[in-house]
C-alpha cells in the first residue's frame, strides 16, 4: 500500500497541521510516513503546501511530481498545481473557493466540497483543514477517521487541546460530505 497527497493552500489556512496530523495518524496506525512542508515566506496569505506519502513498506522520498490526490483549498493552488495529479488520480477541491470550470481535466475525478462553508456552519473558518482532512480520509482510506481524531492531541499544542472536539467534528463532517460526493 503506498497513498501520496499534495495539500495546497495559502497561509492560515492550516495546510502545514494536516499534513502533520495526517502523519501522525498514518504513524499510529503503524505505517511508514514522509512529510515535506513548504510555504513562502510570508507569514500568512502566502503559499503553503505539504506533501505526505504514507506506505507499508520503505518511503523513499517525500518528493512527489505527480500526486495521486491533490486537496486545493484556495484557487491559486488549482492553477499551479492541477495539472500534476496523475492521470486516474483524484483532486479534492475547496468549492467555496475554488472554480474548476477551467482545469480542463477528464483523466481525474474531482470531488467538490465546500470546504469553507463547512467550517464557517460549524463556527470556525480555521477548521477549513480539517474539513479538507475528513474528505481526504474518506475519499482515499489512507488512514481512518478515529486515527485522525486521536492524533489531534499530538500534532495540536496543549494550549490548543480544549479544541479537539471541535475539530474532530470537522473531520467527521468533511468525511460525510465527501461521501455524500463520492455516492452521487
Amino acid at each position: 500500500m503506498r497513498k501520496d497527497v499534495l495539500i495546497a493552500g495559502f497561509g492560515g489556512q492550516g495546510v502545514l497541521l494536516a499534513g502533520n496530523l495526517l502523519s501522525y495518524a498514518a504513524i499510529d496506525e503503524g505505517k511508514n510516513v514522509s512529510y515535506f512542508p513548504a510555504y513562502g515566506v510570508e507569514k500568512r496569505g502566502g503559499s503553503a503546501t505539504c506533501t505526505v506519502v504514507i506506505a507499508d513498506g520503505a518511503v523513499g522520498s517525500p518528493v512527489v511530481g505527480q500526486p495521486s490526490v491533490l486537496v486545493v483549498l484556495n484557487q491559486a493552488s488549482l492553477e499551479r498545481f492541477g495539472a500534476r495529479v496523475r492521470p486516474g488520480g483524484v483532486l479534492i477541491v475547496n468549492s467555496s473557493l475554488v472554480d474548476v470550470s477551467g482545469l480542463g481535466r477528464t483523466d481525474i475525478k474531482v470531488v467538490q466540497v465546500a470546504m469553507n462553508d463547512i467550517a464557517t456552519d460549524l463556527g470556525d473558518l480555521r477548521m477549513v483543514n480539517m474539513v479538507a482532512l475528513g474528505a481526504y480520509a474518506a475519499l482515499t482510506d489512507a488512514v481512518k477517521l478515529p486515527s485522525l481524531a486521536a492524533a489531534l492531541s499530538q500534532a495540536l499544542p496543549e494550549r490548543n487541546h480544549k479544541f479537539i472536539p471541535a475539530n474532530v467534528k470537522a473531520i467527521e463532517t468533511g468525511a460525510e460530505a465527501a461521501r455524500a460526493k463520492k455516492e452521487a
